[in-house]
């Protein structure tokens, strides 16, 4: 029963959220419209359209949260997959079963650590961590400026018609006639 109302649940959800789905509806609500003077403006043609988007409205709600669910629940599973197989802390798998002050904990821990050891209490070991990649990336790109300065130097490049010769930051020293 679960597996058929979940196929049900997934067709009516994605057969909904299609362009088809939508036309289909302005076409029903301009019929009824466009048909109010021929029955009158009566309670009765008004009974109509009320109830069928109250009963519309009332079962789309129950597919669309059981489709929800179900992709949340996936997701969350393919979420802690990748947390579990990476270098991410694993204590973050199976935190959406936690209540929202500990879920509101784990976010706080993470905006901390993602502000660096600078600007946070993170722990130690979190904090060096940071330290030595942001040493590494200051010295990468340290060497990368130093390489970039010594093939400018001695470099000449033409400049309409011109030789040029360039200083170690690129700017223009001497033109040759």
């Amino acid at each position: 029963m679960e597996r058929v109302f979940g196929q049900a649940a997934g067709m009516v959800a994605r057969a909904s959220g299609r362009p088809a789905a939508f036309l289909i509806c302005c076409a029903t609500v301009v019929i009824w419209a466009v048909s109010g003077p021929i029955f009158g403006f009566s309670d009765t043609w008004q009974l109509i359209i009320n109830t069928g988007t109250t009963i519309i409205t009332f079962l789309m709600v129950f597919l669309i949260q059981n489709t929800q669910n179900r992709d949340g629940a996936a997701i969350q599973a393919k979420l802690d997959e990748l947390i579990r197989v990476s270098r991410g802390k694993n204590d973050f798998i199976g935190i959406e079963h936690l209540s929202e002050a500990e879920v509101e904990e784990f976010r706080r821990r993470c905006e901390d650590a993602a502000r660096g050891p600078d600007d946070c209490p993170a722990d130690a070991q979190t904090a060096e961590r940071h330290r030595k990649t942001l040493d590494a990336h200051e010295k990468r790109g340290k060497r990368a400026a130093k390489a970039i300065r010594t093939k400018l130097k001695n470099k000449t490049a033409k400049t309409n018609g011109r030789a040029v010769k360039l200083n170690g930051s690129g700017g223009r020293v001497r033109a040759d006639a």
